[in-house]
């Protein structure tokens, strides 16, 4: 099984599909993945299959690593479109993730003014109120929210925690519109079961939803890279693109990466 693990604390930049030219801030260990959910699609595989042994980096090891790659970037090129929170797991979980939003902005205010600060997160820490008012903060606050389904969301998302989707929704609502929604549309099995959520028996509940948070934006993609679970497939374009037209018909932007 291949995974791809990143280094830390500071990976990249990628072309990201949705987000452009991202240099990468891992606030979790370099040698294995930590996360609150276990998704059977994930790029970085099982949670089991790589625990990490490494301690989370600190805050003034992202914040002097961080610096250093954005002089480099400074002289040398590429400018980044973006500062993305992302890597081997939940990045809110890190108990200074607060304090390094607000290092994070500080050098891109320093550095490259124009650069978006954004964070890619599964949710499970937005009811705590200083990581709630740290997402505040930045440019691009993209939240998941693959179904509204609770067993779809135990076969699929695989929650290692307590997760109440009712109750992160209303979190989400909280942010008056600055947030951006993240879901992963996918066909396939899990354990013989079908996960395909492309249906309107699917998307109808989700948008009702999704219109109820009343995002700035609404990201809808499918399997890029390489799964632990080899029996999922990719959303196909028509599928993807006609979920796409029902979230703009409720007036909602919606970019789509097939």
């Amino acid at each position: 099984m291949s995974t791809i693990i990143y280094p830390s604390p500071i990976f990249g930049p990628i072309h990201s599909r949705r987000l452009g030219v991202s240099l990468g801030i891992n606030l979790l260990p370099e040698d294995g993945k930590f996360c609150t959910f276990d998704c059977v699609y994930c790029e970085c595989g099982y949670n089991a299959d790589n625990r990490p042994k490494k301690k989370l980096p600190s805050r003034k090891e992202v914040r002097e690593a961080l610096e250093k790659r954005l002089i480099d970037m400074k002289n040398n090129g590429p400018s980044p479109d973006v500062l993305t929170f992302a890597g081997n797991g939940e990045p809110t979980s890190h108990p200074s993730f607060p304090e390094i939003i607000d290092d994070v902005i500080d050098l891109r205010n320093k550095y490259f003014p124009d650069a978006k600060v954004s964070v890619l997160s599964n949710s499970t820490f937005i009811d705590k109120q200083k990581v709630f008012e740290a997402l505040c903060k930045v440019d691009n606050n993209i939240l998941k929210l693959d179904t509204v389904d609770k067993d779809y969301i135990n076969e699929v998302d695989r929650p290692s925690c307590n997760f109440d989707v009712d109750k992160i929704i209303e979190k989400m609502k909280d942010f008056n519109g600055k947030c951006i929604i993240q879901t992963m549309f996918m066909k396939g099995t899990v354990n013989g079961k079908s996960v395909d959520n492309t249906g309107d028996e699917f998307v109808d509940k989700w948008l009702e939803k999704v219109k109820y948070i009343s995002p700035s934006q609404v990201m809808i993609y499918t399997i890029d890279r390489e799964t632990p679970n080899k029996d999922l497939l990719k959303a196909t374009k028509e599928e993807l693109d006609r979920i796409g037209k029902k979230v703009e018909a409720a007036g909602i932007e919606c970019s789509i990466s097939y």
